[in-house]
């Protein structure tokens, strides 16, 4: 039968006697008339209050509280920043402090230039505020930072400058027309770029959250916190994949500053689907894509719309998917355009951007792709910055940092049971069996079933097995058992020393891949509660693998993808996406008796008997007629700032 429909509510309860998030599930839908508390269900207990995401309100008391300490140090704004305090702009770090129970934050401030980003003009000033009394009254700052000095107060901080004992970087204020990582064009337009297009219109169908496209179907949704995610993968009617969901983004830095060293963003605590903003047609996503609502509700009493922030497209990627040419015996040309659907949400987290990619090939593989570009985080350049990264401004270091990305796949391949198997090579050295008087070097195959939970655990930077396949216990009609390849495409940074205070909350980091049995009671790797106390993390993802078996059982893949980032001049203004992606890809090996795409319309045959330039023969000849007409494009339209 068909389960009611729900929702899950979180409430933080700051107000009862033992302040605490509580989270139900309310139901059914559309006309709720029942919830249940599965707090204690899910995390084993109640969840302590000091683990809450920090809210809109919350930070705009902060900032309210700095803007007031920042008034005892007049002179030495006016000398530092050419500033009263006002126009200086705080960001964030996270976690918050180095316990359990801390609400201990690392503020950095920069100049606020309007029309650019403001990550790339930091002041030298940074200020870690106490924020975790239930009465804001009782919050303060606990220290400060300056150009490698730190200060009991601002007070402390302009006595020491009004006494002549500090060196100050005097800093002119910027301007918009000069100010570093400006995103203006520089120069007018130029002609247009090419104009990908349907001929014919889509070929793929989206109904509600439902696509279809040439043998492939799935369901797509976007969590507000863990981003996009995607529900029964089927090809050709056949389930491949059950669910397909981002778990959660981490960027790790380092820095000579407070704030840049104490870094570890968990960004699905701050949203991952929630900022995920309207796209701008054209540039985001092709023209003629299909745009997506979402919807959220947080921090508020009614829902809120992301118009257009996902989009639907088929990709011409301009390279055949396979093709030969003939010239020996006969002559021939066979092959197929590598055309996939494409499905793409991009987050903005603070300064990153992050574009979320799957895809689906004609040949029966998925592909999983994630680019970074935004803006970089950066550090007041003092002392032995360039330790930890690179100057790329006057005043301003890059500062390096890892992003390592978390996926969930629970494969069904050819049903809900499956078992783990690795191939790779080996040499062995044999006489020729023709003479046995010379030695060769044959390559040969060795095959391993991966009965265990712990032998399916792949640590991070340590390299996988070449193939390593879910496998069905039905073999194709070759004898092989039907199978689906995991093939990582990653070059991920190291990953913290698990001796470290806050390892266990990112532990899922650890592993490049890890097979484990799916349990409802291990739907995520993560929660959004690890940020604010990663010393005593909610969920743990080292304790899902506890070496139970994984042969012929319904298992899980969880996959880690990253790489390191250590910022340079061409970072200005933006992290470009060119080498800064990372991803995987879901490959059929065996699971078919030869390579599905021979069914496609699409297949291209030319011989040399035979007219290429007939259009009933050759579907390139037919392009002439079929696309005789520029498109009729809608009109450009964009409101993403509007719900801001």
């Amino acid at each position: 039968a068909r389960p009611p429909r729900e929702a899950l509510a979180v409430l933080y309860f700051g107000k009862q006697p033992e302040p605490n998030i509580t989270e139900l599930v309310v139901g059914p839908l559309p006309g709720p008339a029942y919830h249940r508390d599965v707090t204690v269900r899910k995390y084993g207990g109640k969840v302590p209050y000091h683990r809450r995401p920090v809210t809109g309100r919350e930070y705009a008391e902060i900032n309210a509280l700095i803007h007031r300490e920042l008034k005892k140090a007049p002179l030495f704004l006016t000398a530092c920043c050419e500033s009263n305090g006002t126009d200086l702009v705080t960001l964030t770090t996270a976690p918050r402090g180095f316990k359990s129970g801390d609400r201990l934050t690392w503020f950095v401030l920069f100049h606020s230039v309007a029309g650019t980003g403001y990550y790339l003009s930091p002041v030298g000033l940074e200020v870690l505020v106490d924020h975790g009394d239930l009465h804001v009254s009782r919050w303060q700052l606990r220290k400060v930072f300056y150009n490698g000095r730190y200060f009991a107060s601002t007070g402390d901080l302009e006595q020491e400058f009004v006494a002549g004992a500090l060196e100050v970087v005097r800093l002119k204020q910027p301007q918009a027309d000069a100010v570093l990582g400006s995103m203006k064009p520089r120069r007018p337009p130029g002609p247009p770029a090419p104009l990908q297009f349907e001929p014919q219109g889509p070929r793929y169908s989206v109904r509600n959250n439902h696509v279809t496209f040439q043998g492939w179907s799935f369901a797509f949704g976007m969590n507000p916190n863990t981003g996009p995610r995607l529900f029964d993968i089927r090809y050709r009617g056949e389930r491949i994949v059950y669910e397909l969901s981002l778990q959660e983004a981490l960027a790790l830095y380092g820095s000579n500053c407070p704030g840049g060293m104490s870094t570890r963003y968990l960004d699905g605590s701050f949203g991952i689907g929630r900022f995920a903003y309207e796209l701008v047609r054209g540039l985001d996503c092709p023209y003629t894509a299909t745009y997506v609502h979402r919807h959220y509700l947080a921090e508020a009493d009614t829902p809120r719309t992301n118009q257009n922030s996902l989009c639907i497209f088929e990709h011409d990627s301009a390279l055949p998917l396979r093709r030969h040419f003939s010239d020996s015996q006969s002559f021939y040309y066979g092959g197929l355009r590598r055309n996939a659907l494409v499905i793409r949400a991009i987050s903005t987290l603070i300064n990153y951007d992050y574009i979320w990619d799957f895809m689906f090939h004609a040949n029966g593989a998925m592909e999983v792709r994630v680019h970074a570009t935004g803006y970089i985080s950066s550090s007041f350049l003092h002392g032995r910055g360039t330790d930890y990264g690179n100057r790329v401004g006057p005043h301003t270091l890059g500062t390096m940092h890892i992003h390592h990305i978390h996926y969930k796949v629970d494969l069904d391949v050819d049903g809900q049971l499956n078992s783990l198997e690795s191939q790779d090579m080996e040499y062995e050295f044999v006489k020729d069996p023709w003479s046995a008087q010379n030695t060769m070097e044959r390559p040969h195959l060795r095959r391993e079933r991966l009965e265990r939970e712990d032998e399916a655990a792949f640590p991070l930077n340590v390299p996988l097995p070449r193939y390593l396949s879910f496998v069905s216990p039905n073999p194709n009609k070759w004898g092989h058992p039907r199978s689906y390849r995991i093939q990582v495409i990653s070059f991920a940074g190291k990953h913290l020393p698990t001796n470290s205070s806050m390892e266990r909350s990112v532990s899922w980091g650890r592993y490049q891949l890890a097979v484990t049995r799916r349990k409802e009671e291990e739907p995520t790797s993560t929660s959004i509660y690890n940020q604010n106390d990663p010393w005593t993390p909610t969920v743990a993802f080292a304790d899902f693998i506890n070496n139970e078996t994984i042969t012929n059982e319904d298992l899980v893949a969880w996959i880690t993808v990253g790489f390191l980032h250590v910022p340079h001049a061409e970072d200005i203004p933006n992290t470009v996406t060119v080498g800064n992606s990372v991803g995987f890809f879901l490959r059929p090996y065996n699971y078919f008796n030869e390579d599905p795409s021979v069914d496609s319309a699409d297949s291209v045959y030319l011989s040399s008997e035979q007219d290429a330039g007939a259009c009933g023969d050759n579907p390139l000849a037919c392009l002439s007629s079929a696309a005789t007409c520029a498109p009729r494009l809608p009109p450009f339209h964009f409101g993403g700032f509007l719900n801001l």
